[in-house]
């Protein structure tokens, strides 16, 4: 008689399930380490919920370790970081602001709502940032002309770093203030520095896509202590210390709150993790589809070392045989995420009276662009599913 393992191993095998080919693909969604939970029921333990107590400091200082920044406030989001850069250099009507106009309108709106006036300048095809020969060539311009800008905003994109080593430089010899919108670049390098380093200003987002996530929230950072005060103060409510409730100016509610706090410090010490994955993902994109004709990718600077948060690609429709929208729908008929690149800002109904240097490059790309799924927790067999389907669009 057959004891019970011996009979076990007679049974066939029960075969392991199929992956599901229709489960929908992401194009970057939250990657979980597995100790958020225990991070936020820390936070429920200790009693601090609102952005005040020892959790949103720690998750401060970790960034600060991170970037190399000397100080960090961690506010509700990047777009707060952004308003909260904007009002410490004191920016209002009758002020320009530059930016590349190849971006989210997030890089320039608190600018606007404060009264200021943009500007939008090209970028550069070897990087997609900030041109900084024709930032250059226009910054000798207004100074000729009595128009230099109140602050220039360099951009981060798609994990790339702009230019700083060459940016900051130059509009320092103009008395120009330089921000960074960091946005997406963190864990990225430039010169050998971290995404922002440079800047007077840097602003970070956390927010549930990003390559680092709280599942909301920002941090804005700085070399300058007074700023960061005084940002801090702002995104305070801009309350006076007194015993009773005093305002000299009008502030925000911007702080960050320990839970997001928790969930971000959770995360933190897997950057450089999330990073090599994502630096992965584009590299097996590059592999599995630049043999296609009219297909290419973001190139990467020669000045740092891009996260690859997202891999973008270019498609020329005379050579691949169809347009990048057409991809994109071929794509989400598979149950794939994918986004156009940024549609520059010029080209928005809400800036089409707003100056502008060049923007032919930032067109073209928006003409022929497209962000391919890109989340770290993306799987080799999902992504060899968008790279088949994508094949299979240029076979069609």
């Amino acid at each position: 008689m057959l004891s019970p393992a011996q009979a076990g191993r007679l049974l066939p095998k029960r075969p392991r399930p199929a992956p599901d080919l229709a489960a929908p693909i992401l194009l970057s969604p939250p990657h979980l380490t597995g100790r958020e939970k225990a991070a936020v029921e820390a936070s429920l333990a200790s009693g601090w919920l609102a952005p005040a107590g020892p959790i949103p400091r720690a998750f401060e200082a970790a960034l600060a370790k991170e970037t190399g920044f000397a100080h960090v406030l961690g506010v509700a989001s990047g777009t707060a970081a952004l308003t909260l850069a904007f009002r410490v250099l004191e920016i209002g009507p009758g002020d320009e602001v530059w930016v590349p106009g190849f971006t989210f309108i997030a890089s320039i709106a608190p600018a606007v709502q404060l009264g200021a006036r943009p500007r939008f300048l090209d970028v550069c095809p070897a990087s997609w940032t900030l041109d900084p020969a024709l930032l250059a060539m226009e910054l000798r311009q207004a100074a000729r002309q009595g128009r230099l800008p109140k602050a220039v905003v360099a951009v981060d994109i798609y994990g790339q770093c702009a230019a700083l080593h060459e940016i900051a430089p130059l509009c320092a010899g103009y008395g120009v203030a330089v921000i960074s919108d960091s946005a997406e670049g963190l864990g990225a390098t430039q010169a050998g520095l971290s995404a922002g380093k440079g800047a007077l200003l840097a602003a970070f987002s956390f927010n549930g896509n990003k390559i680092i996530t709280a599942g909301g929230g920002g941090a804005l950072a700085s070399d300058d202590a007074l700023l960061i005060a005084r940002a801090r103060a702002l995104a305070d409510q801009a309350k006076t210390p007194a015993p009773h409730y005093q305002h000299e100016t009008t502030g925000y509610s911007f702080g960050l709150s320990s839970l997001l706090a928790a969930v971000g410090l959770a995360q933190l010490p897997k950057l450089a993790d999330r990073v090599a994955r994502r630096r992965a993902i584009f590299a097996r994109y590059q592999e599995g589809l630049e043999d296609l004709p009219g297909i290419s990718f973001m190139p990467e600077a020669a000045w740092g070392r891009a996260s690859r948060w997202l891999s973008a690609m270019l498609i020329d429709p005379e050579g691949f045989g169809m347009d990048a929208d057409g991809v994109r729908r071929v794509l989400a008929a598979e149950g794939i995420e994918s986004r156009p690149v940024w549609k520059p800002l010029h080209m928005q109904p809400v800036f089409c009276d707003a100056p502008r240097i060049g923007g032919s490059v930032a067109e073209a790309l928006f003409a022929r662009g497209l962000c391919l799924p890109s989340g770290s927790g993306l799987g080799q067999d999902a992504q060899h599913r968008v790279i088949r389907a994508i094949r299979a669009a240029a076979r069609g």
